[in-house]
């Protein structure tokens, strides 16, 4: 409830409720009209598809672990060694979460040049996950350049630069060929449009470089502008990808969701999260018809370094707040709340932060720190 409401909703419940509401107060009690009605059956646990990943994975899924764990959270895991430097998700990986239909992982190290495609790219093509959605926001406590901070970053997740469709025309030369659709584009443009009437949000910006890419980014602008047109509640702009660049740097409040084709997306998430509280704090997922893969939402630093790992001080904020995500897409909303509500709070209070985040504290001691605060 936003607090500008607080004052009059006081003044409201003053008569009927003053002896059960702390009016003194920001902090009031207020009965529960009207509460979460799940069907019979709902609270049944449910499977999830565990990668832990390459570095700093087994980590932050073990912390996600821990917390379920603590919290008595009506799931459980399937457990799947995946790596990095392997050529290809291994297929009883895949059946799982085609079963399952919800997975959280760790970050996968994707090799830089040689043969080797990116196991993260395959799991999104192979499940048309073609959605990426990565929100980045201030926390309370959370000092940061700028204020005010909550933007979602919605980017097209299976087609454009991360095609692989590159060849070797001549020795020296090589293409690498960007591919546009008109049903991708529609389909993720129907998805920021959707996600923003649902989430009461304001605005849907299309990020592009149709200045140059007259096309293949013109193709993407006409779908958003189409898809536009038939949500009227909902301010649309665009903007070309460097301006962007510079505005989320200087003026990152003017932005609310941002709908974006692959390349830009990425760019634009890490960014996003950088100005808001650093990657390690940044949830994420991957989201398609019928299955969902969370994970650390910027893609920066989801690996981690040697050093982390072997001091076991990796920041677990990101992957904890990404499996709340995925709670809530498992329609178990109070777990969602009660495990939301624990992290800020561990981060408003300062005292148990990762390196990252200006401390010294273990992965360790901030579970033990949300647990603890668990409600």
């Amino acid at each position: 409830m936003a607090w500008r409401c607080v004052s009059h909703l006081k003044h409201i419940l003053r008569g009927t409720y003053a002896s059960s509401s702390r009016l003194g107060s920001t902090s009031i009690d207020i009965p529960r009209w009207v509460t979460y009605m799940p069907r019979p059956g709902d609270g049944s646990p449910r499977p999830v598809t565990l990668i832990p990943g390459d570095g700093i994975g087994p980590l932050v899924t073990g912390a996600v672990k821990q917390v379920m764990e603590a919290m008595h959270a009506p799931v459980y895991f399937e457990t799947y060694e995946v790596h990095g430097y392997m050529t290809t998700v291994p297929a009883e990986v895949i059946e799982s979460i085609r079963r399952n239909n919800v997975c959280i992982k760790g970050g996968l190290e994707t090799p830089v040049g040689g043969g080797v495609s990116s196991l993260n790219v395959q799991l999104r093509k192979e499940l048309d996950l073609y959605a990426s959605l990565v929100n980045c926001f201030n926390l309370p406590g959370l000092p940061t350049r700028h204020e005010n901070v909550d933007i979602v970053v919605i980017r097209e997740n299976t087609e454009g630069e991360y095609s692989g469709l590159e060849h070797e025309v001549v020795p020296g030369v090589v293409e690498s060929l960007k591919v546009i659709t008109k049903f991708c584009s529609e389909r993720i443009a129907k998805y920021a449009f959707e996600y923003a009437y649902l989430n009461n949000r304001k605005k849907v910006t299309a990020v592009h470089k149709a200045n140059i890419m007259k096309l293949a980014d013109g193709l993407f602008l006409e779908s958003c502008r189409e898809v536009a047109t038939k949500y009227p509640g909902i301010k649309y702009n665009e903007i070309i990808v460097d301006n962007c660049c510079m505005q989320l740097v200087s003026k990152p409040e003017q932005f609310d969701v941002m709908v974006t084709p692959n390349l830009y997306g990425n760019l634009v998430a890490n960014t996003a999260a950088g100005i808001a509280g650093g990657t390690g704090v940044m949830p994420g997922g991957n989201v398609g018809q019928d299955h969902a893969v969370f994970e650390q939402g910027a893609s920066a630093g989801n690996v981690g370094n040697a050093k982390l790992v072997e001091q076991k001080k990796a920041n677990p904020v990101a992957l904890l707040l990404s499996s709340a995500m995925m709670l809530r897409h498992l329609q178990f909303p109070s777990f969602a709340d009660r495990l939301e509500t624990a992290v800020k709070r561990v981060i408003e209070e300062g005292k148990y932060r990762t390196k990252d985040l200006g401390g010294t504290s273990t992965t360790q001691e901030v579970v033990d720190a949300v647990i603890s605060r668990l409600d």
